[in-house]
């Protein structure tokens, strides 16, 4: 994210084709999602995570050839392969909440989203140091990017999967796929979780490119990327306490109003304190729609039914993801990076109906449910 919009405004045609490589890597994601869940069910989580980060290696190569060739095409297609590696990595965490205790899934996801805390320390300093490490821009960067695929891979090898979690490969789907999608409470964890990843997606998406803009040097810009990546993830060490304290849905109304203060800081200014403040409060706020989202959508469904549900949400999720990204480099040249923001209000402010829906529903199914229950006491 440090350097994919910056190398892809290095190759690319036009101003506006920019963030097309993060695009593709949404792409990717998109493309795979789906089949990668209903193939790791069969085959199990080890063989796909591992899938996954030789994606991540080929991403690096073709994304060192793609620099050293001075190819946009190239570096599209590495950015596709990078995709398909956040496809797979996209499901740890559900693999995380699948062998735990039902009353530990929620410390579970957020213990290992906290893990994006090694990629805030690493990711922005070793995209900023290796951009300079040959003489060609920006390939030192993708080859750092390999090399952490390669630790992965390595770790993923010793992987040991519970004989429990594989149990859905053995059982029917007891529901249709459009009775687990359209139940309320999957609707809203899916609305809130992918419009929180677009808007986090696209203001980061930008960021580069705007601060590039405002005369900012790469490692001022590695920074504001790397202080917004510890707001994603430092808040997962007690957003799992945070919920079952106060509420998923609550948690989640919280991480609106976060996104609202990042959207009010960006049209503020462009200082470089303006951009990490904005960015900071952003990562916390997706953390909280993100958190919260998964959490709430591990209660839609059973282990048989969780193939189709988990990739319906993610793919979802990525499509917002894909059209945020092509949308951030025209929205940036066309309207600057504060009216870009601007024009992001109302949808945030829109996030907050289903979820208040959902809490007011919720409320009265309970109220009735004690009005039953009462005479019998």
């Amino acid at each position: 994210m440090t350097i994919g919009g910056l190398a892809g405004a290095l190759l690319a045609p036009g101003p506006a084709l920019s963030t097309v490589p993060l695009a593709m890597a949404s792409l990717g994601t998109v493309l795979v999602m789906f089949p990668a869940s209903l193939w790791m069910s069969r085959i199990g989580r080890k063989t796909g995570f591992i899938t996954g980060a030789l994606s991540g290696i080929m991403s690096a190569i073709i994304s060192m050839a793609a620099m050293i060739q001075y190819s946009f095409i190239l570096l599209c297609i590495g950015m596709f392969f990078l995709g398909i590696y956040q496809a797979f990595a996209q499901f740890y965490r559900f693999a995380a909440g699948e062998v735990v205790l039902p009353a530990f899934r929620t410390k579970a996801i957020s213990l290992v989203l906290a893990g994006g805390v090694v990629a805030a320390l690493l990711g922005p300093f070793l995209a900023s140091f290796g951009s300079a490490f040959f003489s060609v821009s920006y390939a030192g960067s993708f080859l750092f990017m390999g090399i952490m695929a390669s630790v992965g891979l390595l770790l993923l090898s010793r992987l040991q999967i519970p004989v429990q979690s594989m149990e859905a490969s053995e059982h029917v789907i007891a529901r249709s796929w459009k009775k687990v999608v359209f139940q309320p409470a999957y609707l809203v964890a899916l609305f809130s979780g992918a419009s929180g990843f677009g808007i986090m997606v696209l203001g980061l998406t930008a960021t580069p490119i705007a601060m590039k803009h405002y005369d900012f040097d790469l490692p001022q810009i590695a920074t504001v990327i790397q202080l917004h990546i510890l707001g994603r993830f430092v808040p997962s060490f007690f957003t799992g306490k945070l919920i079952d304290r106060f509420g998923v849905i609550n948690i989640m109304l919280a991480g609106i109003l976060l996104m609202l203060a990042y959207l009010a800081l960006a049209f503020s200014g462009v200082t470089w304190g303006v951009f990490t403040g904005a960015l900071i409060l952003m990562g916390i706020g997706w953390n909280f729609l993100y958190v919260g989202g998964t959490s709430l959508l591990a209660t839609t469904y059973t282990t048989e039914e969780k193939g189709v549900a988990q990739a319906t949400n993610d793919m979802s999720v990525f499509i917002f993801s894909l059209i945020c990204s092509l949308g951030a480099g025209p929205l940036l040249n066309a309207y600057g990076w504060k009216t870009m923001h601007l024009l992001l209000v109302p949808w945030v402010l829109f996030l907050m109906v289903p979820l208040l829906w959902l809490a007011v529903r919720k409320k009265r199914q309970d109220n009735a449910e004690n009005e039953v229950t009462l005479p019998l006491q």
